[in-house]
């Protein structure tokens, strides 16, 4: 059965760092990371195929980076310099078929962790 299940999370002050992890039960050719502020939509925030092809939000470009450990299936987001506007829920996800085209749209994705908070104080 196709799990992810989440790690990490919590709050820091403003420009500081936190790591996401996402461990899968299976192998996916393609993975995200979504998140979900009070009141708004799930946005995508990163994107990483089998191959290595990343892709990223205008908003967290430059401050986040996706990678993947493949031997052990586990799903990294290192965030760097938090901004307050970066607080959310954090999920990570996964699907049965990969667009990169519009890696952003949730409904690609068949499988969700359960989404730690991220919180980034002033």
């Amino acid at each position: 059965q196709e799990q992810l299940v989440e790690s990490g999370g919590g709050s820091v002050q403003s420009g500081g760092s936190l790591r996401l992890s996402c461990a899968a039960s299976v192998t996916f050719r393609c993975m995200d990371w979504f998140r979900q502020a009070p009141g708004k939509e799930r946005e995508g925030v990163a994107y990483i195929s089998s191959f290595g092809i990343t892709r990223y939000a205008d908003t967290v470009k430059g401050r986040f980076t996706i990678s993947k450990d493949n031997a052990k299936n586990i799903l990294y987001l290192q965030m760097n310099i938090l901004k307050p506007e970066d607080t959310a829920m954090y999920y990570c996800a996964a699907g049965r078929f990969c667009d990169v085209g519009h890696w952003g749209s949730a409904a690609l994705y068949n499988y969700w962790g359960q989404g730690p908070q991220v919180r980034a104080s002033p």
